[in-house]
């Protein structure tokens, strides 16, 4: 079955994307773990080249991008750091999306810029996903992060859902915000004042009537359904002394959970640095791994999508 609603569509942020879009990846999702863990691999692309441009730091995103890739039969070219391309020589990043565009059928794309995933879409006629943009979008991420809601809840619908940590600068949680806004979520938003959401993701929030609660307690953000906790990030500071200053804000802890709400699902993007504690990762509850693992078969679904694959 071809989804051509998805061919050659670009990913590049959640708030692009309909309940019925979305749903549509989670489904094909589903179809890709179930195959991998029938068969090991789906050679839907298996005459596909993808290309992976990462020219910021990344471990989980960039690896699960090359597994699906390589679990759906295609080959991958790829550049692993800015400093081993041309941008460190000085060349823009809209020529070399020019040039990558010429070798490959998908380009994959993370960098530090906010909005330059969009900017380079513009300039190219293969779908483009958005990896990460800087401070902005991260859609596969919060893609992954609804799957995993979804398997572990059974449902999106009608969540109570806290979003914790660096607001401000976490790509991870504007993604998520958009993305679960569909299926009508209640939020909890807990910061520090230094780094609460972005005025743009507040602003949207009244004008939609959206149930919104903030504080800056990670106790109040346990009367959730879902916690999703996030590291300060420390490559986003300009003033380490602020950094230092705020980087162990919040720690959820073992003892926290089961004396406030044993029953809430924890997530989290990772990397985790102190935010949550060793203890806590023996909970039923704890979905962090699993939401990481995740990644790898909604990855998969959006490049078989963007790349029109026969999927069964």
């Amino acid at each position: 079955m071809q989804n051509l609603e998805f061919k050659n569509k670009h990913i590049l942020s959640t708030g692009d994307l309909s309940r019925r879009e979305l749903l549509v990846i989670l489904d094909t999702a589903e179809r890709m773990e179930g195959c991998v863990k029938e068969q090991g691999i789906c050679p839907l692309l298996d005459r596909s080249l993808i290309a992976m441009l990462f020219l910021e730091p990344s471990t989980r995103t960039r690896l699960s991008f090359e597994a699906a890739a390589l679990r759906l039969g295609a080959r991958t070219i790829s550049v692993s750091e800015a400093g081993s391309s041309s941008v460190a020589k000085g060349e823009t990043l809209a020529d070399t999306i020019r040039v990558v565009a010429g070798y490959a059928d998908c380009i994959v794309l993370r960098q530090p810029r906010q909005g330059q995933a969009a900017a380079a879409a513009g300039l190219i006629r293969i779908p483009l996903i958005n990896a990460g943009d800087g401070a902005g979008q991260h859609p596969t991420q919060a893609l992954l992060d609804l799957y995993t809601i979804r398997r572990e809840l059974g449902t999106l619908d009608s969540l109570k859902v806290a979003l914790v940590g660096d607001l401000k600068y976490g790509r991870t949680v504007h993604s998520l915000f958009y993305a679960l806004l569909p299926f009508g979520p209640q939020f909890i938003f807990c910061a520090p004042r230094e780094l609460e959401m972005p005025g743009h993701i507040m602003e949207h929030a009244a004008e939609n009537r959206l149930p919104v609660s903030r504080t800056e307690q990670l106790e109040d953000a346990l009367g959730a359904d879902v916690i999703y906790m996030t590291r300060i990030q420390k490559e986003r500071f300009t003033d380490q002394a602020e950094y230092e200053r705020l980087k162990d804000s919040y720690v959820l802890s073992r003892a926290l959970i089961e004396r406030v709400n044993k029953d809430i699902l924890i997530m989290h993007p990772l990397p985790r640095v102190n935010e949550i504690s060793g203890d806590v990762d023996g909970l039923a509850r704890a979905a962090y791994f699993r939401q990481a693992h995740n990644g790898m078969y909604v990855r998969m679904a959006l490049l078989a999508l963007v790349l029109g694959a026969d999927i069964p």
